[in-house]
């Protein structure tokens, strides 16, 4: 038999961003802006990857599949806010909650398997020249982006199933999509276990991509500093200058919002508004401003459009 204070909740509420009500008009241009601009942005780095030849290498197959997640987890959480900011309303049904809470879920962890996956490669581009395109061979790049898809499908199917066998007292969330911590705060049941799943699962989900990450660019540091050279500092910046802006930015944000904060205020909401719109916007101006490649392949494209025209 069901406990009889199972307390059934139908939808949520979504306080959404500490906006006064007369600026909701600027701040819905503002985000629709910057939507737009995160999925043209990182569709485009989509299409530049799949028309030039010379980007079908396994760092630029690695970024595709990061700018792809980028949109994504924007579009989970900036278009229901935009609809809500519109519309003038709050609410989100249960099932969909959830189905937002998944999908954050899934591409959030995605985002941190590809960032370490792409650290990867440019240790062995820098580490390992000679050997590069024996160990970065195709095979093993299919098989490290088909692990990542899946170990974050599981990571997010998990937290998501803990998360459904929970009872809420309270249905408001103070937040502008449905977050796992913030959902936590709400229930009246006994979260002790799907806390020690985050602190353990989820610790090593996330803990595991960092330090491939800081390892692989304190080698690279390593082999650099051996042998200092102007030529090969440059190199060497032009190689991981993109990625490590990148993850620095993805870090720097996801500690601000998990880990330097004690309760949910407005301070923390305008921190997941870096991590969930701001860095996804930026991310296909970092790659197309200070990666030479992907420059020079927008450029072919305008001409190629110029000539048809």
């Amino acid at each position: 038999m069901r406990p009889e204070n199972q307390s059934s909740v139908s939808q949520f509420l979504l306080r959404g961003l500490p906006i006064p009500p007369d600026h909701q008009g600027a701040f819905f241009t503002l985000f629709l802006g910057m939507y737009l601009t995160t999925v043209l942005g990182n569709l485009l780095i989509i299409l530049l990857i799949r028309l030039d030849a010379r980007l079908h290498t396994p760092m630029y197959f690695f970024l595709s599949h990061l700018a792809f997640s980028d949109i994504s987890i924007s579009s989970v959480t900036v278009l229901k806010m935009l609809i809500n900011m519109r519309a003038q309303q709050q609410s989100i049904p249960y099932v969909g909650c959830i189905s937002q809470l998944y999908f954050f879920i899934v591409f959030g962890c995605l985002d941190n398997f590809l960032l370490a996956v792409m650290a990867y490669d440019r240790y062995v581009a820098i580490c390992h020249p000679l050997h590069y395109t024996a160990i970065m061979r195709e095979g093993l790049c299919m098989l490290l982006v088909a692990g990542s898809w899946i170990v974050t499908y599981v990571h997010g199917l998990l937290h998501t199933l803990l998360l459904v066998q929970l009872s809420f007292c309270d249905n408001t969330i103070n937040h502008f999509f449905c977050d796992l911590t913030v959902l936590l705060r709400l229930s009246c049941s006994d979260v002790s276990l799907n806390e020690l799943v985050i602190c353990t699962e989820g610790g090593i989900l996330f803990l595991l991509p960092l330090g491939i990450v800081l390892g692989s660019y304190i080698r690279i540091g390593t082999i650099i500093l051996r042998i200092p050279s102007t030529k090969r500092l440059l190199k060497a910046f032009s190689t991981c200058g993109s990625h490590l802006s990148v993850v620095s930015l993805y870090y720097g944000t996801l500690a601000s919002v998990y880990f330097f904060s004690s309760a949910w205020d407005s301070k923390d909401i305008i921190a997941s508004v870096m991590y969930t719109v701001v860095t996804p916007m930026l991310n296909p101006f970092i790659y197309s401003l200070r990666n030479r490649d992907i420059k020079q392949a927008l450029e072919m494209l305008v001409n190629r459009a110029a000539f048809i025209k």
